[in-house]
């Protein structure tokens, strides 16, 4: 993830990692929101479907998508590139 950036978007894939940019800063939780949030809208799913499992206050996080499986996550942000 890269915090104040010039605007959201989704990267692409990096081996098994996924590279997107946020515009917020990286103060109060607000990077981590705007990453749920860029994640939801670019899986088509609810914004609670994204968890921030580790990772919450570094730049390499691990996010879990609730009810997407691997092959369907890859799919569907490969396409929204």
């Amino acid at each position: 993830m890269r915090p104040r950036a010039a605007h959201d978007g989704v990267d692409g894939w990096v081996g098994p990692a996924l590279k997107v940019r946020v515009r917020a800063a990286p103060a109060d939780g607000a990077a981590n929101q705007a990453v749920r949030a860029l994640l939801a809208r670019a899986l088509g799913c609810p914004r609670s479907a994204v968890e921030i499992l580790r990772g919450a206050t570094a730049r390499t996080k691990l996010v879990r998508i609730v009810g997407l499986s691997p092959e369907d996550l890859r799919t569907r942000l490969t396409t929204a590139e």
